[in-house]
């Protein structure tokens, strides 16, 4: 069976990354580099990171992401190495007036041709408020450019 563009999710295959990272400004999580599970990207070329977020900010205050990929031999790490560009860090979302609460999703997109078999993430999260702003943050690694379309769909 042949898949076309106008069935693009069969020709895409996501993966599990991060779920839940509490972050609190100023404390837990704050500033602090998170590892995203290690995945097996063997006979795809193409990587889309997606780091999503929910964030309660003071007024005028951020939340900043800075991301990055690794590629490693094997899915425990062995020979881990930073892999492409990084996304330095960036401000992506401010409160609003009176405070809020942002939703957003931060994009990695990543040419896996020359990477290792296995890949994962990291990002490090930033609240500008100490002990006041929280955010919850997670990661979906969506895979294309398979050498066998279309993608069979499994649990993994």
């Amino acid at each position: 069976m042949h898949a076309s563009m106008q069935d693009a999710g069969a020709l895409i295959a996501t993966r599990f990354g991060v779920a839940g990272v509490s972050v609190t400004a100023g404390g837990s999580g704050d500033d602090t580099e998170v590892n995203g599970a290690w995945i097996d990207r063997l006979g795809f070329s193409s990587l889309k990171v997606t780091i999503g977020y929910t964030a309660t900010l003071g007024a005028t205050e951020t939340i900043s992401v800075a991301a990055n990929l690794q590629d490693a031999s094997d899915g425990s790490g062995t020979g881990a190495a930073d892999f492409g560009d990084a996304l330095a860090s960036t401000v992506q979302a401010t409160g609003a007036t009176g405070g809020s609460t942002e939703t957003g999703v931060v994009e990695l997109d990543v040419d896996l041709s020359a990477a290792d078999r296995f890949v994962r993430a990291q990002f490090t999260p930033d609240l500008s408020r100490a002990n006041t702003d929280t955010a919850i943050l997670y990661v979906n690694y969506a895979l294309a450019g398979s050498t066998e379309n279309p993608v069979t769909a499994t649990a993994v």
